[in-house]
């Protein structure tokens, strides 16, 4: 245990080491206050920064657009050209084959229909009792003693709204059944070529 009256200079010692202390606070104060400055606020070193100039990218940067050259648009249009020369004419010729294969399957439907009166009847209707007797009972020669018909509902009209024509004996089979055409007159070629059941 430390007796206070036996050491006095530890206790004059304790109060110099405190006022020195004090009086180094007191400075570091005196100079924070006076000398110490802040930094500028970032703000306002970004914007006395200078900017940073991007170098030129090979890649196409977004938003910025580059207009066509003359050559690029004359390929473009020649492409164009090319494609036209070969699609247009074969679109050109679908309604014309879809026509014929209309009348190709029109014909084989009356002649299914003239079948089934021939199998009824034993003979094909005559020239005057034309394609009407597979709608109505026809009359006159030869007779039809077994008519169960109609053996169709209605006699269709070609694509160019003209009747199908008719001949028996026909001069490719027993029954010629055909039709004329877009011309409407025998003969003729491409859409004015006739089209026969001898070509099914």
């Amino acid at each position: 245990m430390i007796d206070a009256q036996s050491s006095p200079a530890q206790a004059t010692t304790m109060p110099e080491q405190s006022q020195t202390s004090n009086c180094a606070v007191s400075a570091w104060f005196h100079m924070s206050g006076s000398d110490l400055q802040l930094a500028p606020p970032a703000t306002q070193s970004l914007r006395s920064a200078p900017l940073l100039s991007i170098p030129h990218s090979p890649f196409p940067i977004p938003g910025r657009t580059r207009g066509f050259t003359l050559i690029e648009i004359l390929v473009v249009v020649v492409i164009l050209g090319i494609l036209a020369a070969i699609v247009v004419p074969r679109v050109m010729e679908r309604p014309a084959e879809a026509r014929v294969t209309r009348v190709k399957q029109d014909l084989q439907g009356i002649v299914t229909a003239l079948n089934l009166y021939k199998l009824d009847n034993f003979r094909y209707p005559s020239n005057e009792q034309g394609l009407q007797a597979l709608v109505a009972k026809p009359s006159g020669s030869p007779e039809a003693p077994n008519w169960k018909g109609p053996y169709l509902d209605r006699l269709p009209m070609d694509p160019w709204s003209k009747p199908y024509q008719y001949q028996q004996p026909g001069q490719h089979g027993e029954v010629d059944l055909y039709s004329y055409g877009s011309d409407g007159r025998p003969g003729g070629d491409g859409d004015a070529a006739d089209i026969g059941n001898w070509d099914n």
